[in-house]
């Protein structure tokens, strides 16, 4: 097989990938009740890079289009795995269960939203022009949803346990104390 075949199949079959990471039409995709399913390697959303202890595995998601009781379009994103966070004490990996279920209302990007769809806290709203990102819009699903500062749960701070006594800078001032100069 010749490099320009190889080449050719490449890049087939990156468009049919790029294809499946994209829904070319949001708004269609939920008033016609479509499904997509799949998974994203870890290493393909590189936002979540710096949290990571390692990069490695994948995530698993559903996304799911329907209208809603008042003809608003409606996306169900479910997004499941197992990400290796660093843990902010001892900086090793702390297996975290993403559990990630949210139903977002999609309005068109620069809509204006009255001040009570704002603070209606029943609702989330996504703006979207018409096409969406598969893989942006489940990474930001799964940044929003991660713990700020993770840790295991019984880490000490690294050298904590080697450290032992703690030296008191100011001993030597005490023995000062009442003595005239």
């Amino acid at each position: 097989m010749t490099w320009k075949a190889k080449n050719n199949i490449i890049q087939c079959l990156s468009r049919n990938s790029s294809r499946l990471k994209r829904i070319t039409d949001a708004f269609r995709f939920a008033k016609d009740g479509r499904v997509l399913e799949g998974t994203l390697p870890v290493s393909a959303l590189e936002r979540l890079h710096d949290l990571l202890a390692v990069v490695e595995g994948e995530v698993s998601f559903r996304i799911e289009g329907f209208k809603g009781g008042r003809g608003e379009c409606l996306l169900q994103l479910v997004v499941t795995g197992t990400l290796p966070l660093a843990c902010q004490r001892c900086l090793k990996a702390v297996p975290y269960d993403l559990d990630v279920d949210n139903l977002l209302e999609l309005v068109p990007e620069g809509a204006e939203l009255s001040q009570d769809e704002l603070e209606d806290d029943t609702r989330d709203f996504l703006p979207v022009a018409k096409e969406l990102d598969v893989a942006e819009f489940v990474e930001d699903e799964i940044l929003l949803a991660l713990p700020v500062a993770p840790r295991h749960e019984k880490c000490g701070l690294p050298g904590a346990a080697d450290a032992g006594e703690r030296i008191n800078p100011f001993a030597a001032l005490s023995g000062l104390k009442g003595k005239p100069n």
